[in-house]
Order: structure tokens, then sequence, then C-alpha cells
């Protein structure tokens, strides 16, 4: 199935959908592998699933509200980095869920994690991939990342950052380390 049509359906279905009361609540959405989504060891193309991150990203930006705030602004989503540990492959006609939620931020970018769950087959419950990703949302016309805390206030959320877990710690360390 065709990316498109994907989000043509993530779009219809989000009008149905329960808006997430937190920002750091997670979003999940139930998707399959389809033969469009294989490579050529007939399991999920390791590439794809960065492309079905943006999916799940994007479900989490309209769900919190933020989507609307950065349609209004004309901003962008914008990535900066990504580190994935794929653990199970995924299959013609698996069922999976990818869970995304924002673990941390900082004055101008967010953290967010990313799950592939398998939800049939023999692997059902087993972590496929799990990923972190770093972005933040862009503004063309000031020429640099909208601060974190208006885009909080914009959605009148008025939540703190969790703490940086080791993990996220690690990630970023190796993203500064990228950048040099």
């Amino acid at each position: 199935m065709n990316l498109w049509l994907r989000l043509l359906k993530l779009t219809i279905l989000n009008w149905k959908t329960t808006p997430i009361a937190q920002i750091n609540q997670s979003s999940f959405l139930s998707l399959r592998v389809y033969p469009s989504d294989l490579d050529l060891s007939f399991h999920m193309n390791n590439g794809r699933y960065l492309t079905l991150m943006d999916l799940g990203r994007l479900d989490l930006l309209v769900r919190t509200g933020l989507w609307r705030v950065i349609r209004k602004n004309r901003w962008v989503p914008i990535a900066s980095s990504v580190a994935i540990r794929y653990r199970r492959e995924m299959k013609l006609f698996d069922s999976f869920e990818i869970n995304t939620r924002i673990l941390y931020w900082d004055e101008r970018q967010f953290v967010i994690e990313q799950r592939f769950t398998l939800t049939s087959g023999s692997n059902k419950g087993q972590i496929a991939a799990k990923a972190l990703f770093k972005g933040g949302i862009y503004s063309r016309k000031e020429r640099k990342f909208v601060d974190t805390s208006r885009l909080m206030s914009e959605v009148n959320a008025n939540e703190n950052s969790p703490p940086a877990s080791p993990e996220v710690l690690a990630f970023l360390g190796a993203e500064s380390a990228l950048k040099q």
C-alpha cells in the first residue's frame, strides 16, 4: 500500500480519534506490512521504518493540537537526527503498532521515542524496532527553530520537560558528536 494512501487513511481516522491531553502521552497507529514495504529479503525495508515513523509523528502532532498551530503559522517540522535499533523482522502482512511519544525537550528541539510492536504472528507483543528521533519546528520566516515554550503555550501545555534519561543523554551525545 502506497504511503500516500496510508496518509489519507490517517487523515480520515484523525477526525475520529481522541485528542491527546498531555504533551508526553503516547500516540498509537495500527498498520500492516504490505508488498511495497518489502526489500529483497522479503521483510520490511529498513528505510520504510523511517518513512512510517513520519506518520507516527504526524499523528502525534495532530492529536496534541500542535499540527494546527504549525499550519496556522506556516512552520515546518524538521528532523535533525534519528537512531534506530532493529530487533525483529517484520514480514509480509504482519500487523504492528507504532507507539510515538515525546521523551524530552529543550529550548528548541524534541526527542521522540518510536516503537514498532508486532500485534500478530508468533512474535506478537515483541518490539520489532525502537528509534529515538530529534527534531524541531522551524520558522522559515524567522529563519530559526521555534522555541518549545512558545509551542507549548500555543496548545495550553504548561508542562516541563521530563528529565533526560541515560538513553536520551547518550543519543544527544552521539548526535552532538556527529554534528562536529
